[in-house]
Order: C-alpha cells, then structure tokens, then sequence
C-alpha cells in the first residue's frame, strides 16, 4: 500500500491512543506523588517518572537537516536518578516501520527526517530504543488499553517522543542567543544553558563529546497521567546538569553544512526581481538574500557580495 494510503486508513481508523485507559484530569504528577502509585501504573509513570527526551547533534557523519538537532530517544528514570532497561522480553519488536505503518504513518514520515541513526540502520536504531526503553514506560503496557491491538503501544511511544521533539527547537533557541555552529568559535557551559533554559523555562542537560564538541541534550519531565495522553511538564533534571568543559565547547557545523558564525563571500550574478529579493548565481550554491535598502541594479551584473548571517538566517547584505 503506498504511504498516502496509509496515511489516510489511519485517519480512517484513528490513532493508537484512542484505546488507552482515560485517566483523570487531576491525575498525579509523576515522582511527585509516590504513594498514589501503587494504584494505577496505567495512569501514573511508575517507577520511570522522570521522562527524558534527548537529541543528538552529529556532525561526522552528519544527521538529519541542517539546522536542526535529531531525535535520540524518550528515556523513563527513575525519580531517583537511577533507570530500567529492557523491562520486557515478550515485546521486544525488529519491524518498527511496518508497526508504524499500519498505525501511525505521519510519525514514521517525520522520523524519517528527524530520528535518524549515524550508522545508518534507522530501523535497529528505532527498535534499541523502544525495546530498551519503550518496555520500561508503566503506561503503556498492554494491560493499559481497553482493547489492545498488538503492538500498538510502540505507535503510541514514537508518536508522543516526536510530538514532544516537536516543542524543542534546539537549534532555533540557541541561534537565538548567537550560539551557533561554527569551525572557529567556541562557547560556554553557562552561555549554552542559559540560552536553553530561558526557553524551556529548567535547566537541560548538556552534554559533549571527548573533543569538548556539543553532542547532546537532555529535556526533563514529570508527566501527569500517561505517557500517551498525559501532560509533560518540564522539570529540574536529576544529577550532573552537564559533563562538558566550563570554557572553549565548539559546536560544529554538520559536515557539508554552512559555518554560520563565519563572513561567507563569493562571485557570481546578481538577479533582481520584483518582490525586492536578490539571488546569487555562480560558482556557489542559489541563495537569496534580502535587500535592505531599495536599489536600482542592472540585471545580471556581476558583482561580488559579502554577507553576514543573523540567527533568523537572512542573509543581510554588506557590500555589493
């Protein structure tokens, strides 16, 4: 069956969630409320209350767009900073693309982009972490939907760690603080979180690689209600807020991809059009570039432009 056709029979019979225990709006929130829990794990993340939705920024190889970070996985810790792993043998899936065929075909499209593997086995990579993670998630254990259809609960867990990604725009936040990828400049820890926290309003983990090179985030929660319906609420992480130098962590462009703290030049034509924007032609890639001043150009002139990049990416012209 071709993609669109799946995409609108799950349309048709509707999304996995729709089968889940309904759990109360005043529901618990998580590791917050440890003596409810006993009561219903289907409605309370019990004992991995503390979600974790973590991206990877790989550079070499690269991953995923350009400008954006990549999904790592939906981690449950414990509430006290420990964690389960591979909390079910009976559910340990290979076939996470067909799974998510049948039931979610836009969370498959968008993973396609955005939760890739830097080896290059998307579809092992997918199925490491629902089966070392997934399994571990109280609420979505079999027993939690009224009328369970196999394997649906693996639907339920891409689909809500890509809903939650989808609040998280990385890149764009640190952009915005004039942190980003470059060859030359480095950054601070406490420049870094600060940018990431005055967004998402707690502290999130960062991480970095053995060559002080930015690799990792981590975006904490407590969750009330489940994990599929439930509300995420950010919260303090537990433990190390990072294990990255104080000073001097570079955050590197993807291999191939554009040095955004760098003066790019080049040679080429400029073309004028009525809508007031340029577009360059010639040995460097098509881009286009706002005018910040009206002017009268004579069509394809050569020229030689200089430019800067702000963290919106518009180029703004310097010199022409």
């Amino acid at each position: 069956m071709a993609r669109n056709q799946l995409i609108a029979a799950a349309f048709a019979v509707g999304y996995a969630t729709a089968d889940s225990v309904s759990c109360p709006l005043n529901s618990p929130l998580s590791c917050q409320n440890t003596a409810t829990a006993a009561v219903d794990t289907c409605c309370f993340n019990q004992p991995g209350g503390q979600l974790l939705l973590t991206q990877f920024w790989d550079t070499d190889p690269p991953t995923g767009p350009m400008d954006s970070w990549t999904m790592h996985g939906l981690w449950p810790n414990n509430c006290n900073g420990t964690w389960e792993q591979f909390c079910d043998n009976s559910r340990k899936y290979k076939n996470i693309t067909v799974i998510l065929e049948s039931f979610a075909p836009l969370t498959l499209e968008f993973m396609e982009t955005y939760w890739k593997d830097s080896k290059e086995n998307d579809e092992r990579f997918w199925a490491h972490e629902f089966n070392k993670h997934g399994t571990c998630v109280s609420t979505l254990d079999p027993k939690c939907y009224d009328a369970y259809k196999p394997t649906q609960e693996v639907a339920d867990y891409f689909t809500k760690a890509v809903d939650v990604f989808k609040t998280l725009p990385s890149y764009k936040w640190l952009a915005a603080a004039d942190i980003v990828p470059s060859t030359s400049a480095t950054y601070s820890q406490a420049a870094i979180q600060d940018a990431l926290k005055a967004a998402y309003n707690q502290t999130v983990v960062v991480n970095c690689n053995k060559n002080k090179e930015l690799s990792e985030l981590r975006y904490h929660y407590n969750v009330r209600g489940s994990v599929q319906t439930g509300n995420f609420v950010p919260v303090e992480p537990l433990g190390s807020p990072t294990n990255c130098p104080r000073t001097g962590i570079k955050y590197l462009p993807k291999r191939g991809g554009p040095d955004s703290a760098a003066s790019p030049s080049g040679r080429g034509y400029l073309n004028v059009f009525p809508n007031d924007l340029l577009t360059i032609a010639g040995r460097s890639d098509p881009a286009a570039f706002q005018i910040m001043k009206k002017q009268t150009v004579p069509e394809r002139r050569p020229f030689i432009i200089i430019c800067t990049s702000d963290p919106s990416g518009v180029g703004r012209i310097v010199s022409v």
